[in-house]
């Protein structure tokens, strides 16, 4: 939820301005997901995110919009479909706008094909993220965001392989945004990665982080962050609402906590 909140606020402020954009997802997944399908029912994870915040009675004005946007793949007013960062992506778009969506796995590329099918916007690569942006970047419309969100199968390792891919992206696409989403088990594995981001001497880098505990609760996934470089103007304004209404809906005990800042 915190990611995607993030993201829909991201293309908001993106496609305020006329010329097209291009949106590049280095790991996106199958789309979307059913809930009712037995891997969902079988870990009820959802009912404590999106399953909190779909049926309230009262939603924080700084989510609506977030809402709406998940209520459209369930017109019918019944929680089924929960929308990945392609769908929405392709729901916050324009006509001129175009996806650039990568999956190495051929299940999840299967349905995001299937997903997406008929959206001419939409073009999906089977192959690794961290290689398309060296081959993809910079896109022919010369403005838009990637979207580098990995499974994070091993956390620290998987920092170091972001660093070289942000910066060789970064060099040849100087003006691109780039988000970047990380899980937070423990504060001290993403310590290096701020001090890192911290090192690089660039502007408008924005920290944003959502925790439902505390950051030391042992082997649990305690909450997630993400980090945008040239961050768009306006964009803190719009991402500082949402993560107060986020942690007082998604708290899940002592230590829930939220942040938003500039690194330097």
């Amino acid at each position: 939820m915190f990611k995607h909140v993030v993201l829909l606020a991201l293309l908001d402020v993106l496609t305020a301005k006329d010329k097209p954009l291009c949106y590049l997802d280095t790991h996106a997944g199958a789309g979307g997901y059913l809930l009712d399908e037995e891997q969902a029912r079988k870990t009820g994870e959802w009912r404590d995110g999106i399953g909190r915040l779909f049926d309230a009675r009262a939603v924080p004005p700084s989510l609506r919009r977030y809402v709406d946007a998940i209520r459209s793949f369930n017109p019918d007013g019944t929680l089924r479909v929960y929308p990945g960062s392609p769908l929405l992506a392709a729901h916050a778009l324009r006509a001129n706008d175009r996806l650039v969506l990568c999956e190495t796995q051929d299940d999840e590329t299967s349905l995001l094909r299937a997903s997406l099918r008929g959206d001419p916007r939409a073009h999906v690569h089977q192959r690794d993220g961290y290689a398309a942006l060296r081959a993809l970047l910079p896109p022919a419309e010369r403005r838009g965001l990637v979207l580098v969100d990995p499974p994070f199968e091993q956390q620290a390792q998987e920092f170091r392989v972001i660093e070289v891919a942000l910066a060789e992206a970064r060099t040849r696409w100087p003006t691109g945004v780039y988000a970047v989403w990380f899980p937070i088990k423990q504060r001290a594995t993403i310590r290096p990665f701020e001090r890192w981001l911290g090192a690089r001497g660039w502007r408008d880098v924005l920290y944003a982080e959502l925790l439902v505990r505390a950051d030391n609760s042992p082997l649990r996934l305690n909450g997630c962050g993400m980090v945008v470089v040239n961050a768009p103007w306006r964009l803190d304004a719009a991402v500082a609402p949402m993560l107060p209404a986020l942690k007082s809906l998604l708290a899940q005990g002592e230590g829930a906590s939220h942040q938003l800042r500039t690194l330097a």
